[in-house]
């Protein structure tokens, strides 16, 4: 049994990846450039370490 002409998709070219690209890039777009630019929180890794140099170089909090 073949499948229904409906079921049969050409595949993509991202005719929607681009389009997505430019108005991501048009100037009126300043809420996705926020997000681009946006810092990447770092996760707290091995905190305890850190607060020993910390301490250990004679800064305080």
């Amino acid at each position: 049994m073949t499948k229904h002409l409906a079921d049969k998709r050409k595949p993509s070219n991202g005719g929607r990846l681009k389009q997505f690209l430019r108005i991501a890039r048009e100037d009126g777009s300043t809420f996705w450039r926020s997000l681009q630019q946006r810092p990447v929180p770092q996760p707290v890794v091995n905190r305890r370490t850190v607060e020993f140099m910390r301490i250990d170089r004679g800064r305080e909090a």
